[in-house]
């Protein structure tokens, strides 16, 4: 059942895709609020399609049209895709501006949000885009597990004591995210969902059927871990079972021997 703030928030997102003109040719709601999920400080995240790319200023003028205020925008500037923020009703929206051609394009990569995406206004794009998005190809799963297990190998696993010293957190840190990031593509590749942002993780990974056991939890454990080297443990344990349930491939065959000749290092260090 949605939350309240969430039916709040699409009963205002439809009223902002109303007032679109009629060159916009589909808006769909994504994020939280689509999901059914938001609470006090979730915004409202829209992609918004039209028939031909748009210059910011167009774009911003939509948005203004539609009751927008306090426009700004962020990420790469001169690309396809146009991105607006702003507040409507002191409420904070995110709108994603494609032309068809890039939406056609890029169903895949926005397969999560498209999945679960809800229409405020459709010329049937978002019908033909979610039936697409119901196979997950076994090619593309093999893809992106093979690709996320890349870096886990090639190297002395003796390197993991050097970001495991006084004084290197950062890089600790960083090591630590990447490979929770990679453990997670992993998971989602396996299971054939489309991946989705890392907010919410426990309830994201909560339904798979397959990963290791506490998946969310023990990401967290690791990261919150004072103390280095278990850390590093927790982390390098959860890599192993991880790649332990994916298929076998040149990356994932390299990194089950490498995270196992790790945990060695570890244990004996």
């Amino acid at each position: 059942m949605a939350t309240a703030r969430s039916e709040e928030l699409r009963a205002l997102a439809q009223r902002v895709a109303d007032a679109f003109p009629p060159s916009v040719v589909e808006v769909v709601l994504t994020g939280s609020v689509s999901r059914g999920v938001a609470d006090e400080v979730s915004d409202i995240e829209m992609l918004v399609v039209t028939e031909s790319a748009l210059e910011l200023e167009d774009a911003q003028a939509i948005a203004r049209t539609a009751g927008l205020e306090g426009l700004d925008t962020w990420g790469t500037q001169g690309v396809a895709a146009t991105r607006v923020s702003g507040y409507r009703s002191g409420r904070p929206l995110e709108l994603i501006f494609w032309p068809r051609e890039l939406a056609e394009s890029s169903t895949s990569s926005a397969g999560d949000a498209l999945t679960h995406g809800v229409s405020l206004r459709t010329s049937g794009l978002l019908a033909a885009w979610q039936e697409r998005l119901r196979a997950y190809p076994d090619e593309l799963a093999s893809e992106r597990i093979e690709e996320a297990a890349l870096r886990w190998g090639g190297y002395t696993p003796a390197a993991l004591l050097t970001i495991a010293r006084p004084g290197e957190r950062l890089a600790l840190v960083e090591w630590l995210l990447d490979s929770a990031k990679r453990v997670l593509t992993i998971v989602y590749a396996l299971n054939r969902v489309w991946e989705p942002t890392t907010k919410r993780l426990a309830l994201r990974v909560e339904p798979l059927a397959l990963k290791p056991e506490r998946l969310a939890e023990r990401i967290a454990e690791a990261l919150t871990e004072s103390d280095p080297r278990r850390a590093l443990r927790a982390m390098t344990e959860l890599q192993l079972e991880t790649v332990r349930l994916a298929p076998s491939g040149p990356n994932v065959d390299r990194a089950r021997r490498w995270l196992a000749a790790g945990l060695d290092v570890l244990a004996d260090a």
